[in-house]
């Protein structure tokens, strides 16, 4: 069976190598091409388009982008109609994604949408979208199903595919030599995955590592970014004496952190799955932030905050983060009571997330959906 995915983040690359190692399991003579990345090459599938070329934020920086993505849009539908696939698996990135599946239902092909987009959080009608152009919906968060059944859309709740990926990547002993770090307590700096938000974010981040001179503040560098990118942000903003950057090691280095600053978005809950305390940041331009104020339908922005549905860990957003606020609130992280109160939290949350599993009960149910009458 012909499958094709598409997956425009670094995000959706992980998530859809777990499916494709899956179906590979289930069925013998799948063949796989992709718009996605390395790991999901690396797992067998033909990939035509890295999503290093697809990433793009923001209201005003996607309007600056058009016309390349609406040539994506034309190069990725040739391609589709090239390779002729069974099924049509479209993971989260859902600016790209809903308007494929309209245009692949108009032509017939079956679609799959793996990792719900947050249309529970903004752009709630989005949910007409999908009843008429998805085929079926495999969501990953426990409060999903009920929202789907409220619009009568029936959805398979699959479980969260984080859980997989956080047991399989073992503890590193060797990760502070191996990288020339000390003793000392690690700060980690998640920073983004993206040029613009690693940007925004890392001006802040940096000016407040000044002011822990007796902590090591540890850059975890995206894969999707090189090392020289890094390098040249730390010129333009300064470089302290406590700082370093290490890539492709953010778990290992979640592991081994007293703490985290992390920015909004998955990495919030793989911090909180490796029990690493975190403050959730977030910055956008001032026009995509207003748009956002007015249209977002949730009282939170992390995963963490809204699975608990509390305000569990803390976060900081647009002129709330800044060097002042960012280093008093860092402070009372640190502090042992603070620590404590957020590790009986995160064993709250990795119980309501249930059990590992989730891309394994995927490919399961998409296999038996492909081959019912």
């Amino acid at each position: 069976m012909k499958y094709y995915l598409i997956a425009g983040e670094a995000s959706g690359d992980l998530h859809g190598s777990y499916l494709l190692r899956a179906l590979k399991e289930k069925d013998s003579n799948a063949d796989f091409r992709c718009w996605g990345g390395d790991l999901m090459a690396a797992e067998g599938a033909d990939l035509q388009k890295h999503y290093r070329e697809l990433a793009f934020m923001g209201f005003v920086e996607v309007l600056m982008n058009i016309r390349t993505i609406l040539g994506n849009f034309k190069l990725c539908k040739a391609d589709i109609e090239a390779y002729q696939p069974d099924v049509l698996i479209l993971i989260d990135y859902p600016g790209f994604n809903l308007r494929m599946a309209k245009w692949a239902k108009a032509k017939g092909i079956r679609v799959f949408y793996y990792i719900s987009p947050q249309i529970w959080a903004w752009h709630t009608s989005r949910v007409h979208q999908i009843k008429v152009n998805v085929d079926r919906m495999f969501v990953i968060l426990p409060f999903e199903k009920p929202f789907y059944d409220k619009f009568k859309v029936d959805v398979d709740y699959v479980g969260h595919p984080l859980l997989d990926v956080v047991h399989d990547q073992q503890p590193d002993p060797d990760f502070r030599s191996r990288n020339n770090l000390t003793e000392a307590p690690i700060v980690a700096l998640l920073p983004g995955s993206r040029k613009q938000e690693i940007s925004r974010m890392l001006s802040v981040m940096l000016k407040t590592a000044e002011r822990f001179p007796e902590h090591q503040f540890v850059v975890a560098g995206a894969p999707a970014q090189d090392k020289s990118y890094y390098e040249q942000l730390f010129a333009e903003h300064g470089t302290p004496d406590n700082l370093s950057l290490v890539q492709g090691q953010t778990y290992p280095l979640l592991r081994k952190a007293k703490a985290a600053l992390v920015t909004s978005g998955t990495a919030t809950l793989e911090t909180a799955l490796l029990k690493c305390p975190q403050i959730v940041c977030y910055r956008g331009s001032s026009i995509s932030y207003a748009i956002a104020r007015r249209v977002i339908q949730v009282e939170y922005i992390s995963l963490v905050n809204l699975i608990m549905d509390a305000p569990l860990v803390l976060e900081l957003i647009q002129d709330e983060f800044n060097p002042d606020v960012l280093s008093k609130v860092l402070q009372h992280l640190l502090l042992d009571e603070e620590q404590d109160r957020l590790a009986v939290g995160y064993e709250d949350l990795h119980q309501r997330l249930g059990q590992g599993g989730a891309a394994q009960r995927c490919a399961d149910l998409m296999y038996s959906y492909l081959h019912e009458a």
